[in-house]
C-alpha cells in the first residue's frame, strides 16, 4: 500500500473517531472542570463559616472534656527529621495527647537518634491485639522521665498499614490521628481538627486535616515560620495540585456530605470504629482510601447516623518529590490504589442504601478521577493528530483546549483566590504570581506526565503486577541550626 493510501486510511479513521467523540470529549471537560468550580464554591462558604469561628474554637476548646489524642506516626528510615518532627508533635498546644512512634524495621539510625533524644528504656509491656498484626514486635520504649507522653514500638518490616495496626493497637487515647514521620503539624491543628468531635461526638466518626508542600518554607525547630514558594518549578506545581484537590476539593466534597478520601498523612479517627473495622488493610496499596470506604459501607449497612468531615485550617506541612522519578512511582501509586479500592467497592456504586456516597460520590470517582486520564490521553492524542491530517479545523482545536487547560486554569486560580481570601497564608505577593504561573506551567507538559504516568500504575495493576513503593529521598526542612 502506497503512503498516500495509509495516509487516506488512518484519515478515515480519525474523521470516524472525532465524529464519534468530539462533543462527548468537550462535554466531559465541560462538566469535570465547572464540578471543580462547584466544590470550590461549596469549600469557600465552607471556608468562611470556620473562619467566623476559628479564634473562638481556640480560646474556648482544650478544657477538661477535650478528648484525648494519639498521635500515631510510622517511621522506616526517618533518620535526617524523626527527632524534629518528634518533638514539635510532642509541643502541640493540645491538653491530652500522646505520640506513639512505630518504627517499621528500619536500617538506618532512626530508633537511635530518637533513643538518645528522649533517653528511652525497655519497658515490658505487652501490645494487645485489638486489630490483627502479622508482624513480630520487637520491644517497645519510653522516656525515662515517666513524664513525656511518647512510646516508641520496635517492629519488623511489613509495611505502613502494619505500623499503623500496631500503633493503633498501641493507642490509649479515644481518638486517633495517623501522621506521617515526614510532616509538621501547626501548633494549633489538633484543637482545630478535633472540633467536630467535641461538636458532635456521637455522630463524628473520621475527620481530615489540609496536607500542604512545605519545600522552600522556613522552618525552624520543627514550626512553620513563613511560607514561601519552593525554589524548584516541579515542587511549585504540586503546590498548586494539592490546593485544588487536597484542599479545596476535599471541603466541597465535605460541605456536600459525601467525603470519601481522608488522606493517611493526617487522618483522624474514633479509635473504636477503626477496631470494629478491623483496621488499615495491609494489602492495600491505597490503604487511606480502603479505610474510609470501609467505615462508610459498615456503618450504613449497619444503619447508623454518622459524619466524616474535612477541617481545611489546620494544615500538615509535607515534603513533596522533588524528582520525576519520586514523582512517577507517587502518582503511579496513587492511581492503582484508586483503581483497586473503588473495583474492591464497586458494590456501593449507584446504591441508594449508600446515599450520596454511592449516588454521587463513588460515579464521581468512577468518571472523573479513574477515567479522567483515559479520556485526556486519548485526547491529546487525536486532536493534534486531526489537525495534522487536515480533518479538523482550527476553531474546534482551540475549543478544546480552552476546555481542557483553559478553564482548568480558571478552576485553579478560583481555589487559590479561595484559600488566600480566606486564610492569607503568603505574605509576598511573589509567591502568589509564582503560585498564578504555575497553573499554568501545570498544562505545559507536567498534566501530560502525569496522565502518562497514572495509566501506567492502571495497567500494572490490571497486569496484577507487583506493587513497589519506591524510596521518597529526604532532604530534611529544618533550619533551626541557621
Amino acid at each position: 500500500m502506497s503512503v498516500d493510501g495509509v495516509l487516506e486510511g488512518l484519515r478515515s479513521a480519525v474523521v470516524w473517531l472525532m465524529d464519534v467523540t468530539s462533543v462527548p470529549i468537550l462535554v466531559y471537560f465541560t462538566v469535570i472542570n465547572l464540578s471543580y468550580l462547584t466544590l470550590i464554591v461549596l469549600a469557600a462558604i465552607d471556608f468562611r463559616a470556620q473562619h467566623r469561628r476559628r479564634e473562638a474554637v481556640v480560646e474556648t476548646f482544650g478544657g477538661a472534656l477535650t478528648p484525648g489524642v494519639s498521635l500515631l506516626v510510622p517511621a522506616y528510615n526517618e533518620e535526617v527529621g524523626i527527632v524534629t518532627s518528634v518533638q514539635a508533635i510532642l509541643s502541640l498546644r493540645y491538653p491530652r495527647h500522646e505520640v506513639v512512634v512505630i518504627d517499621d524495621g528500619s536500617t538506618d539510625g532512626t530508633f537511635e537518634r530518637l533513643r538518645a533524644a528522649f533517653d528511652l528504656v525497655a519497658i515490658p509491656r505487652e501490645i494487645p491485639r485489638d486489630v490483627p498484626i502479622r508482624a513480630r514486635i520487637i520491644d517497645v520504649h519510653v522516656p525515662s522521665d515517666g513524664r513525656t507522653r511518647l512510646v516508641v514500638v520496635r517492629k519488623e518490616n511489613s509495611g505502613r498499614s502494619e505500623a499503623l495496626n500496631v500503633g493503633i493497637n498501641a493507642a490509649s487515647e479515644p481518638l486517633i490521628a495517623m501522621i506521617d514521620a515526614d510532616s509538621i503539624l501547626e501548633p494549633d491543628a489538633l484543637l482545630r481538627v478535633t472540633q467536630p468531635f467535641a461538636d458532635d461526638p456521637i455522630r463524628m466518626v473520621a475527620a481530615g486535616g489540609a496536607i500542604r508542600p512545605v519545600n522552600g518554607s522556613r522552618v525552624v525547630s520543627g514550626r512553620i515560620v513563613r511560607v514561601q514558594m519552593p525554589q524548584q518549578w516541579l515542587a511549585r506545581i504540586q503546590v498548586v495540585e494539592y490546593l485544588r484537590a487536597f484542599l479545596l476539593g476535599r471541603t466541597g466534597w465535605s460541605r456536600f456530605g459525601a467525603l470519601i478520601l481522608i488522606s493517611g498523612a493526617f487522618g483522624l479517627f474514633r479509635r473504636d470504629v477503626i477496631v470494629d473495622a478491623g483496621g488499615l488493610d495491609p494489602d492495600s496499596i491505597g490503604e487511606d482510601f480502603e479505610l474510609v470506604l470501609r467505615i462508610h459501607r459498615r456503618l450504613h449497612d449497619e444503619g447508623r447516623d454518622y459524619r466524616v468531615g474535612f477541617v481545611p485550617e489546620p494544615v500538615l506541612w509535607t515534603e513533596v518529590p522533588s524528582t520525576l522519578k519520586v514523582l512517577r512511582n507517587q502518582r503511579r501509586r496513587w492511581h492503582r490504589g484508586l483503581w483497586e479500592t473503588l473495583w474492591a467497592y464497586r458494590g456501593m456504586l449507584l446504591r441508594k442504601r449508600y446515599g450520596k456516597v454511592g449516588m454521587v460520590a463513588l460515579p464521581y470517582y468512577w468518571v472523573f478521577e479513574l477515567c479522567a486520564p483515559l479520556l485526556e490521553f486519548f485526547g491529546i492524542l487525536i486532536v493534534p493528530l486531526a489537525v495534522f491530517l487536515g480533518v479538523v479545523n482550527i476553531p474546534y482545536a482551540i475549543l478544546f483546549l480552552v476546555l481542557a487547560y483553559g478553564l482548568a486554569v480558571l478552576v485553579t486560580l478560583s481555589a487559590m483566590a479561595a484559600e488566600e481570601w480566606s486564610f492569607h497564608r503568603h505574605e509576598r505577593w511573589r509567591d502568589l504570581w509564582l503560585t498564578l504561573l504555575a497553573s499554568v506551567l501545570e498544562n505545559i507538559g507536567y498534566r501530560q506526565l502525569t496522565v502518562w504516568w497514572r495509566l501506567e500504575g492502571w495497567w500494572a495493576s490490571l497486569r496484577r503486577k507487583q506493587q513497589v513503593w519506591g524510596v521518597m529521598t529526604r532532604t530534611g526542612f529544618d533550619d533551626g541550626a541557621a
